[in-house]
């Protein structure tokens, strides 16, 4: 990115001051642009609205399949006029809920609320 030589900043001269400077602002000016860009980037994706067409394509599910889970009111949506709107972080949300334990999380909460009731069972 840099084709200048790279001044040591630690015995600076009075004379290599100039292209100092330069470099540091190039440096900042690099740094800005990518700080921009990631914060552009991230909120887009944060407050993205999705129509049904894309909230189908996002979920892979058909149109009418999303018009049924927004009958049956298990889907977030947003409604305005007669128009629908998805937030895509709440479909992300919304299919990581439905996610299914393993056998393993599920043992695990069983053997958590069998000691918890014996410790009561005892105490009480």
């Amino acid at each position: 990115m840099f084709n200048q030589k790279h001044i040591v900043m630690k015995n600076l001269t009075f004379e290599q001051l100039p292209e100092a400077v330069t470099q540091l602002y190039d440096k900042l000016s690099s740094i800005e642009s990518i700080l921009i860009e990631k914060s552009t980037f991230t909120q887009s994706e944060v407050d993205q609205l999705l129509t049904v067409q894309q909230a189908a394509e996002f979920l892979n599910l058909s149109v009418p399949t999303i018009y049924g889970y927004v009958q049956k009111q298990e889907i977030p949506v947003c409604k305005r006029s007669k128009r629908l709107y998805f937030s895509k972080q709440q479909l992300t949300e919304w299919i990581k809920s439905g996610r299914k334990k393993t056998v393993a999380e599920i043992e695990a909460e069983a053997e958590k609320y069998l000691s918890n009731h014996k410790k009561r069972a005892n105490n009480g």
